[in-house]
């Protein structure tokens, strides 16, 4: 079900002739834009978009177009915004700046501002093999100019520029944003703001990398970054059973004590050892509730979640859910709700 935060566009529930028209007025809102496309007569799209304060998140699925900010455009109105877009199927080409262009690929991430023009050109895959095959998708962050606590001359030679989404920081952001997405269902408008910071403290902290200004981001905003750096770490490494919080403070080149005062301090008073358990817990709810996984011993289950211990796993999972793990999955695998899911 969709929440006061989030609204949800597909084409099939409009008239063809109104569907272009349509898709082209959502993506005005934030990206505004000369937009055309040869499919225009027939065009299939969808688009989720997500407030999260002042960010906006787009998850977009759309046939080649064309997105064109004139100099003009500029002059006429600028709302002074970043425009952040991880491409994940199809591909870009930019031109900007005196006709420099360049072309991006599935796993590029890249950001513009509205206050220079543009001329963007999505293509589908070129091994398409039938206009359903076109489709690009892609997911990206609107938000304005003045929240990014970075001084705009130094970002000049970034924006437009296509970088890499599988290392450093910029992995951490666009797994972020990822995330996001898959949990726009469910994300309440009490979160969306504070999620929204995270989002532009996770673009602060990869640009100032970037730039190798990372003593321009104020203090707030790189331990912030951090904190979601090492949830994001957590999320990877729940099979190990020695993850401590020893472990995760020498893989970030911290101590103990300061991971243990800045997680607690970002994440509400849970401890970084309360956040694993939790974490634990709950992957190995969903993996008892998961048919594919009905084979599998309870205690296997536990173990892939760093959880090797059947008993001590046993005691606390019925502590946090109020059912055994055998029981939960039969409850599951039933049909009924269950805890962890």
């Amino acid at each position: 079900m969709a929440t006061s935060t989030e609204s949800v566009f597909r084409s099939e529930g409009v008239p063809v002739k109104e569907r272009f028209d349509c898709w082209r007025e959502l993506v005005s809102r934030t990206r505004d834009s000369e937009v055309t496309s040869v499919h225009c007569d027939d065009f299939r799209a969808e688009m989720r978009r997500l407030e999260l304060g002042p960010v906006t998140l787009l998850r977009s699925s759309f046939l080649p177009t064309r997105f064109h900010r004139t100099a003009r455009r500029v002059r006429r109105s600028d709302p002074e915004v970043f425009h952040l877009t991880l491409l994940l199927d199809g591909g870009f080409t930019l031109t900007r700046d005196a006709g420099r262009t360049e072309t991006f690929v599935p796993g590029n991430l890249h950001m513009l501002d509205s206050s220079h023009p543009f001329d963007l050109r999505a293509f589908g895959s070129r091994a398409a093999r039938s206009p359903g095959d076109l489709r690009i998708e892609a997911v990206g962050v609107d938000f304005p100019t003045a929240l990014l606590p970075l001084p705009p001359h130094r970002l000049e030679d970034l924006l437009g520029r296509g970088f890499s989404s599988r290392e450093g920081t910029c992995a951490l952001l666009s797994d972020f944003l990822l995330n996001l997405d898959r949990q726009a269902a469910v994300l309440g408008p009490v979160e969306a703001p504070r999620l929204g910071g995270v989002v532009v403290d996770l673009v602060a902290a990869w640009l100032a990398r970037e730039l190798d200004a990372e003593a321009a981001v104020p203090d707030d905003t790189r331990q912030r970054a951090l904190v979601e750096n090492v949830r994001a770490f957590i999320g990877r490494n729940l099979h190990d059973p020695e993850l401590t919080p020893a472990a995760i403070a020498a893989a970030h080149h911290i101590s103990v004590s300061y991971l243990h005062r800045l997680f607690t301090r970002q994440s509400g008073g849970e401890t970084v050892a309360a956040f694993i358990r939790r974490r634990r817990l709950e992957r190995a709810g969903r993996d008892l509730a998961d048919p594919a996984l009905r084979a599998l011993p309870v205690h296997a289950v536990a173990t892939r979640c760093g959880l090797p211990r059947a008993a001590e796993f046993s005691r606390a999972f019925k502590a946090a859910y109020g059912l055994s793990p055998r029981e939960h999955r039969h409850r599951a695998l039933a049909g009924g709700a269950g805890a962890g899911g």
